[in-house]
């Protein structure tokens, strides 16, 4: 942007120590829009004060995370695609990202896998296949939750590294499964990620009250093991929690993003950071509407 007077005398006012007067100057800079962006950037490099520098830092988030806000709205009153709303919730972290990496990665995989199926396979055989290309071809890794590793829960730093925990890692085997038109889907199972793969009989756009009857078995999206109905039931008496419909219904994209957000907020729990946290819930929320 062109810098003028007028922007020039904000500039010079982002260093006033009186809280309402920057309040008043921030309110007017984000005004701009992004394209004010390499102005602040310009004026960052130019500054030694080590407190208008952060200023200026808060400044170009608070702008990044305005447009990011109204691309969710879009995202959740558009098409919902799953590889849409995990690349939006990698932006938040990496707001200067270019997603075309994670497209083009996301589609050779989805090659290989379709090039090893075919209409004879079972569902065993069908997971088998790309649980095979995807951990032992591609080498991705499973790492537990960590809430000390942000880039753990981002599905372009996941498809960079080769590494993701259970969100990741299974939200890349959703959006697969989703291009093979591959009957998987994420449920509500508690303290877990966990995959389902239904009965291609079942019909997604009119379901009603889900049972694991309509459920083939489970996968864990960390390394992609297979567990049975009896694995499950296992899990449920260890956690003392009995299994009711509601644990075996699928979740939707919106509900996958809006559990990404809050748990990728788990990260950011500390009075440094925790702005952040209120951010990525604003963000669930705001997916919530």
């Amino acid at each position: 942007m062109e810098e003028n007077k007028e922007i020039a005398a904000l500039f010079h006012l982002i260093d006033d120590p009186d809280n309402e007067v920057y309040d008043t100057v921030s309110d007017k800079i984000i005004s701009f829009g992004k394209a004010i962006i390499p102005n602040l950037e310009g004026l960052w490099e130019n500054t030694v004060n080590e407190t208008i520098q952060e200023r200026i830092e808060a400044l170009i988030h608070k702008l990044h995370f305005r447009d990011l806000t109204s691309d969710f709205i879009n995202w959740r009153d558009g098409s919902c695609e799953l590889l849409q709303g995990a690349l939006l919730t990698a932006q938040y972290h990496y707001p200067e990202m270019q997603p075309l990496q994670a497209l083009q990665e996301i589609e050779k995989m989805r090659r290989n896998i379709w090039l090893e199926l075919n209409n004879y396979l079972t569902p065993l055989e069908q997971i088998n296949v790309l649980t095979s290309i995807l951990y032992n071809y591609y080498k991705q890794k499973g790492v537990e939750i960590a809430y000390n590793q942000p880039e753990d829960f981002l599905i372009t730093k996941t498809l960079e590294i080769k590494k993701g925990n259970a969100i990741s890692n299974g939200i890349i085997y959703l959006i697969l499964c989703e291009l093979l038109d591959i009957p998987v889907k994420a449920i509500n199972v508690p303290r877990q990620f966990i995959l389902a793969y239904f009965d291609q009989k079942f019909d997604f756009l009119n379901p009603d009250e889900q049972s694991t009857a309509k459920i083939i078995f489970y996968i864990d999206p960390l390394n992609g093991q297979i567990y049975s109905h009896k694995d499950v039931e296992t899990y449920f008496k260890r956690i003392s929690v009995p299994p009711t419909a509601y644990f075996f219904k699928q979740m939707d994209n919106k509900r996958i993003i809006q559990f990404l957000l809050e748990e990728l907020s788990k990260c950011f729990d500390n009075d440094k950071n925790r702005y952040k946290k209120e951010e990525l819930l604003t963000l669930v929320k705001l997916l919530g509407e």
